[in-house]
């Protein structure tokens, strides 16, 4: 499905694409060129750059690629520090647009240089200049600047872009897709079952825009509806009302007062205020609602229907609305509502008001946040920022804010914000104080420049040991920081234990102090630079003093629940994490719901409970709709090890689906190569996963992360070299793993490495190695790797008490594939599953989908969320062995459930 989607992107395409081969191959002679692709909303632009950024017939080219975006319009060079940063080659972090014009023109004479720049209409000016210069030049360079520009964007007027936009060879007009290519892109999103009619009507309500074919496509596979012909008709329905246009006729028709009250009343939404806002006295108001009121325009304290509104919005100049939304902003704010109230009002304002407008969307934001509605809190802070100096304090305040807020969507962004604020401050102190907005957790994934300022800061401040109490725990939690952010060093991994020692023992600590040492066992356990028994007694310790009613993903408490689970000592943090999540909850933070879920998910894993680990693990991706960047990489670190030892081949698949494009971090992404490998050993490609295990191993040990417990890459690859017949080899690597076990001491990894070299080791020595995995392991209490080792030692020694302890232990910890052979050979068949295996609403929910009903449906059927019917649905499919809709029939069958 996911190759499928990718060409998909590309559907009728072929002349866009060949004219950018055509001016590549030009460029490879040194005459390149510059491409514009231009159009409205939704065409199809971003994606051809993101073909051509992913190698599309550019294998041979040195990529740059950046893109505009409206938060950065103000940030100096940020287009060009996007391209800088893109580069595999060194590139200077300081310096001017006109430093780094050269740059890139000497990038272009070492090979053909494809510079590829997204919304150029919102990139900053200076950005602009270069790229001007660049585009100039580019007709005689092995060079090409592909470009993309929205149609009827204000700021495509800007001289700059329309100079490059003049200057192109090309111009480029991607069109809407013909019917057979929405049909096409429409199977892609939704299987090759969908029919033709149903893939017509989607055609015909989108225009053939990819954007809102592929928008609808996935709104329609959320919802779980069949692609059918039956359904096309509600597809068609999907229509913009026309009675617009009479609302319209009828208010034009109005006399002046009323044109402006319902003009007012549109802007400000309630009628008293309206009134205020044109200036009518109370009689005059009153004589003119009653008009409306009479002609069905208003009723009560506002617009009779939307349609009323949508038409007086459409009656007004930008201008006109523009100063309705400022006369009103002042009013509110003079007549002391809420700072929200007036925010709202200067959101739909593109003019500065001054450094009263500031002050009300910061305090606004501040409110927003705290009742969990981040998004709307960004939209004020990025607003908040037209009305701030260019390069003063004020704007870095408001940075700072943003980063904040921005933190729990896009962990990306937020350093990109705390890195445009840092330079304005100018005081150490107020530069650390910027520079701990960005939490440990995320700090793995930071630009090179935000580590830099780290260590700026750090050198800026001094010696902790020197300071007062305030510089000394700003010192602390910048240390912190920039030694997590080196965690894939492997010389700063080494001197985590020494910094450590120097610390002292430690005994009730500051939240700085605790901060720095939990980063610090974070960062010996990864590498193994302490046993596991002094990383689980001192995580502990400090587990004890961080208090779960603070917010946890802006803490360092999820590094010590890792470094606890990895030492097999997480028995303690069980009810902490449900204490955490219970305060995450009443607080509606969702991310934060989705660190502690993953956090769970990994301590159920090490516990043996194996079905609530992966109920947690899928639980943690669900709640952020299994988007990754509002989690930083230690987070995604866990649930991909967790994913990864759950071996559970669906939820593999949609953790790769949610993965994107590969991370920046190298640590991260041999993660993610890991879960590809598994992803290759499920689906029978052993060698193309042996083969991305060698790099993936080769990536830890290269960063230093060597700990067995969480990166049990050696053993998977052990086992994969056997299959593959080469047991040498996979002998070696499974002694390799056993003596860094042996360094850890952690039960469940030495367990593990006897139980694999048992494995290798044929009948007779391959019992006692793994007799002595399962003396290991029973230490650790009932897990997976106990189950494993108990099954593999029965089948070798054919023992029926073996066999007895493995069903036992099966049973226990919910793994019902390891529970069926043990049964099956002491004689006794699988048991089929019995109805009671689904809860009262796990049934209801199956049956009604079965029944044909779509998830919303279903909600509504039964008066519970969207988000429970979807809970239900993951868990039965999970019980059952099902993984899609269309097996739920007739695995209930089998359970005896009655379908009607």
């Amino acid at each position: 499905m996911r190759e499928a989607v990718r060409e998909a992107v590309l559907l009728e395409r072929d002349g866009e694409l060949d004219v950018v081969g055509r001016v590549l191959r030009g460029a490879a002679g040194g005459a390149g060129g510059v491409i514009v692709l231009t159009g409205p909303l939704g065409t199809g632009k971003t994606a051809l750059l993101r073909a051509l950024a992913r190698g599309h017939g550019t294998a041979e080219c040195l990529v740059l690629q950046a893109s505009g975006a409206p938060i950065e319009l103000d940030f100096a060079e940020g287009v060009l520090r996007q391209l800088m940063e893109s580069t595999p080659v060194a590139a200077p972090a300081e310096g001017t647009g006109a430093d780094l014009l050269p740059v890139l023109l000497g990038l272009a004479e070492e090979r053909v240089l494809l510079v590829l720049v997204d919304d150029l209409h919102w990139a900053d000016e200076d950005s602009l200049a270069v790229l001007e210069a660049f585009a100039r030049r580019a007709q005689h360079l092995p060079a090409v600047l592909v470009v993309t520009v929205r149609d009827g964007d204000p700021l495509a007027s800007r001289p700059a872009v329309v100079s490059i936009v003049a200057g192109a060879a090309h111009r480029l007009r991607p069109r809407p897709l013909s019917r057979a290519g929405s049909a096409a892109l429409v199977r892609a999103r939704l299987g090759r079952d969908c029919d033709e009619e149903f893939a017509l009507a989607c055609h015909e309500a989108t225009g053939g825009n990819p954007m809102l074919l592929t928008a609808l496509s996935l709104s329609w596979r959320a919802e779980g509806l069949p692609p059918t012909a039956a359904d096309a008709a509600a597809v068609r329905a999907m229509r913009p009302s026309y009675a617009r246009d009479r609302i319209a006729t009828c208010v034009s028709g109005q006399p002046e007062p009323a044109r402006a009250l319902l003009k007012a009343l549109a802007v400000l939404g309630e009628l008293s205020g309206a009134a205020v806002l044109t200036g009518l006295d109370r009689v005059a108001a009153l004589g003119v609602t009653s008009s409306l009121r009479k002609l069905g325009l208003l009723a009560d304290n506002g617009f009779a229907h939307p349609a009323v509104r949508d038409a007086v919005e459409d009656m007004m100049t930008a201008a006109e609305r523009e100063e309705l939304h400022v006369r009103a902003a002042r009013l509110l704010h003079g007549s002391g509502r809420a700072a929200e109230e007036v925010a709202g009002q200067l959101l739909e304002i593109t003019r500065p008001q001054g450094a009263w407008a500031v002050h009300i969307l910061r305090a606004a934001a501040a409110v927003a946040l705290r009742s969990g509605a981040r998004e709307t809190a960004v939209r004020y802070l990025r607003r908040a920022l037209l009305d701030t100096s260019a390069d003063g304090e004020d704007r870095a305040r408001v940075l700072v804010d943003l980063a904040s807020a921005v933190r729990g969507l896009d962990v990306q962004a937020a350093a990109r914000c705390i890195s445009y604020a840092v330079p304005l401050l100018r005081a150490p102190r107020d530069r650390a104080a910027a520079l701990i907005r960005l939490t440990p957790m995320v700090m793995a994934d930071a630009p090179d420049c935000v580590v830099g300022m780290l260590r700026q800061v750090a050198a800026e401040l001094g010696d902790p040991a020197g300071l007062d109490p305030v510089d000394r725990e700003l010192a602390l939690r910048i240390e912190a920081r920039w030694r997590h952010a080196a965690a894939t060093d492997r010389s700063e991994l080494a001197q985590a234990a020494s910094r450590l020692a120097e610390l002292g023992p430690g005994g009730t600590t500051s939240g700085a102090e605790r901060e720095l040492r939990a980063v610090l066992l974070y960062t010996a356990m990864v590498g193994v630079g302490l046993p596991a028994s002094e990383v689980a007694a001192q995580a502990g310790r400090l587990l004890e003093q961080e208090p779960a009613s603070s917010p946890v993903r802006c803490s360092a408490a999820p590094l010590l629940v890792t470094c606890l689970a990895a030492a097999n000592a997480a028995g303690g943090t069980a009810g902490w994490l449900d204490q955490a999540m219970e305060v995450a909850g009443s607080r509606g933070d969702v991310v934060e719901q989705a660190v502690i879920r993953g956090q769970q998910a990994l301590v159920y894993l090490m516990s043996g409970r194996i079905t609530e680990a992966a109920r947690a693990a899928t639980g943690a991706a669900e709640l952020i709709g299994w988007t990754w960047n509002a989690m930083g990489p230690s987070t995604l670190v866990v649930l991909a090890g967790v994913v990864l030892q759950l071996r559970d081949p669906v939820l593999t698949g949609q953790a790769l689906a949610a993965t994107g494009s590969e991370p920046a971090d190298e640590c991260l992404a041999a993660v993610v190569g890991l879960l590809r490998a598994s992803d290759a050993a499920h689906r029978g490609d052993l060698p193309g996963a042996a083969a991305s295990l060698v790099e993936c191993g080769t990536r830890l040990d290269r960063s230093g992360w060597r700990n067995p417990v969480l990166f049990p890459w050696r053993t998977s690859l052990a086992l994969l070299k056997h299959r593959l017949g080469d047991t040498e080899d996979a002998l070696a690597l499974a002694e390799e793993e056993r003596l860094i076990a042996q360094d850890w001491g952690a039960p469940s990894a030495t367990g593990r490495a006897l139980r694999m070299l048992g494995a290798l080791s044929g009948e007779q020595g391959g019992a006692a190695l793994t007799r002595r995995a399962i003396e290991v392991l029973e230490g650790a209490g009932p897990g997976l790797e106990l189950a494993l080792a108990l099954r593999q030692c029965a089948e070798l020694s054919d023992s029926a008490d073996l066999w007895r302890r493995c069903l036992q232990v099966a049973e226990t910890i919910g793994v019902r594939r390891i529970a069926d052979q043990a049964r099956a050979a002491l004689g006794g068949g699988a048991p089929v599953p019995a109805a009671v295996r689904l809860t009262p609403s796990e049934r209801r929910v199956a049956l009604l989908a079965v029944a044909g009903q779509s998830n919303q449906e279903i909600a509504e059927s039964l008066a519970v969320t969207l988000r429970a019917v979807e809970k239900h649905l993951t868990n039965t499919y999970r019980k059952l062995g099902v993984q899609r809709r269309a097996e739920l029939a007739g695995a209930l069958h089998e359970i005896g459930v009655a379908l009607t």
